[in-house]
């Protein structure tokens, strides 16, 4: 425990279902901090939200401990491959066509999946920063695999359509996710996997290194190898959760720590917010324009790009010196937030892509799919070097005002994180709306489409502002000139922001997303 986690009484907390709320909260009542909190909370949600999250993905742990500086564990997803020869590189990858999302092409099977980072970084923001012992903060996960969790809405939407896709090309995944009888399990249909409850409860005896040298990474590594895969052994071992300072920016009163490089999330964010902070009293014409550049800027440079820690620290100092005029020219996530009245704040952002279609064998556990991700690898398939972390869009987030207020925050969604944190921030931070008020409002997203689509010739029609339904905001994306598509309610495709304040006065408040299951409480 570092010397900023100090004892505390009560905790908010944000999570993604009820069990995994109540899990943070019981932790808290026995003495747990912010960080006990949401990892118990967070173990709960990788045992209950398949399809979404799973602990054979990646991670990031945003921790911003009292009386401390704010730090991020990077558990993100490696490329893989160490000690293999070139031949085995640029396989064993399948296309799949879904229609997921108006349309997605994923690209799943043993090449797809990256060497997974959770268990680590979890490992890691334990040792640092939590007051119970490890087995405590499992537990939770263990009995809600073993004795029922309710299926989600999310993950049954997502289930549905992949279910005879995606998923069944390999029986023990497809039994995973459907009823002996091959029938889906529904939204709300309590199911079980014992064999990941068994495998939970020896994390808790044994410890992070159970998925690196330990039984399950030497599953996985012998798995890959003979299915074409390319995680090895050495993969595994030499696997360390990174921790970096993250990177601060002051909007309005607040000082706002996000995700720093290499990930792409929280740079990005980071200049979003700072631009919004300059135009001050900003608009949505604003809020447009900021994301127009700054994605445009994402997919030229950091899409592409071969050092992703190098450009991100660029895009930040490039910013810094002359404003936004510097930048011209995975459904399947889930996010916990949690801040206890000492004033120590974490959040905490997990993901597994869209899943490769497989699991660890006699484990429980599906696979990420991060190398069959194109968004992730401009480059091409397995074109990075063994060891190089993945692109990634997460960016739990923390934040501390002047006055003794506490943030912790986040959101799944793909590359609608970052636009949706800039807009709840923005409105929270700039304009003064409260915590819900702030999650509540409505969302735009600008996406990049080719060149090609739509109105060809025309440099406008590259862009397209996806947004909810409000008068003032459909206003200003007709004044832009851009296209636009309205969707006629809160969706689930912009987000699903979690977020847990501590206030001026101590008191504490959770605030969870409509647009996608969230369960919200303070303990005490």
């Amino acid at each position: 425990m570092s010397s900023g986690a100090v004892p505390t009484g009560r905790v908010a907390v944000a999570a993604t279902g009820r069990q995994a709320l109540e899990a943070g909260l019981a932790v808290a009542a026995e003495g747990g901090n912010a960080v006990d909190a949401a990892l118990a909370a967070g173990f709960v949600a990788l045992a209950t939200e398949p399809g979404m999250v799973s602990l054979g993905g990646g991670c990031f742990v945003s921790v911003w401990p009292a009386g401390g500086a704010p730090e991020v564990v990077d558990g993100n997803v490696e490329m893989p491959g160490r000690g293999l020869p070139a031949e085995r590189f640029g396989h064993g990858v399948r296309e799949v066509a879904t229609s997921y999302g108006g349309g997605v092409i994923m690209h799943a099977g043993h090449g797809s999946v990256a060497t997974p980072g959770i268990v680590p970084a979890l490992g890691e923001a334990h040792e640092r920063w939590a007051r119970l012992p490890w087995e405590r903060l499992v537990a939770p996960a263990v009995h809600a695999a073993r004795d029922g969790y309710p299926m989600s809405g999310a993950a049954a939407r997502f289930l549905a359509i992949v279910a005879d896709s995606l998923m069944a090309g390999d029986p023990e995944t497809h039994a995973l996710i459907t009823h002996p009888d091959g029938r889906l399990a529904a939204g709300g249909e309590v199911v079980r996997n014992p064999a990941l409850a068994d495998v939970l409860d020896q994390l808790g005896r044994e410890g992070p290194s159970l998925f690196t040298t330990g039984a399950v990474g030497r599953a996985l590594a012998a798995q890959m190898a003979a299915g074409g895969g390319l995680v090895t052994g050495d993969d595994l071992a030499a696997y360390r959760a990174v921790v970096r300072p993250a990177h601060r920016t002051h909007v309005g009163d607040w000082e706002v720590a996000s995700n720093p490089p290499p990930a792409v999330g929280g740079p990005l964010l980071a200049v979003m917010l700072g631009e919004l902070a300059r135009r001050g009293n900003w608009t949505w014409g604003d809020a447009l324009e900021v994301q127009r550049v700054v994605l445009a800027y994402r997919a030229d440079v950091h899409d592409l790009s071969h050092d992703l820690e190098a450009d991100g620290q660029a895009l930040l100092d490039a910013v810094d010196a002359r404003g936004l005029a510097a930048l011209t020219g995975s459904p399947s996530t889930a996010h916990v937030s949690a801040v206890d009245d000492d004033g120590n704040a974490c959040a905490l952002t997990m993901s597994s892509g869209y899943g490769a279609g497989l699991c660890i064998p006699d484990t429980g556990i599906l696979l990420n799919n991060c190398l069959g991700e194109v968004e992730l690898n401009r480059h091409g398939l397995h074109a990075l070097p063994p060891g190089t972390r993945l692109a990634s869009n997460m960016a739990p987030t923390t934040a501390r005002a002047t006055d003794g207020r506490a943030l912790a925050v986040g959101s799944p969604g793909a590359d609608r994180i970052t636009t949706a944190l800039m807009l709840v921030l923005g409105q929270g931070c700039l304009h003064g709306a409260d915590l819900q008020q702030a999650i509540d409002r409505p969302r735009l997203h600008v996406r990049r489409v080719p060149a090609d689509v739509g109105h060809a010739g025309d440099a406008a029609a590259t862009y397209l502002v996806e947004h909810e339904r409000d008068p003032d905001l459909a206003a200003a994306v007709v004044a832009s000139g851009l296209p636009g598509h309205e969707y006629p309610e809160p969706h689930m495709y912009f987000g699903g922001v979690g977020a847990a304040l501590r206030r001026a006065d101590g008191s504490l408040q959770a605030a969870g997303d409509a647009r996608r299951e969230a369960a919200v409480g303070v303990s005490g």
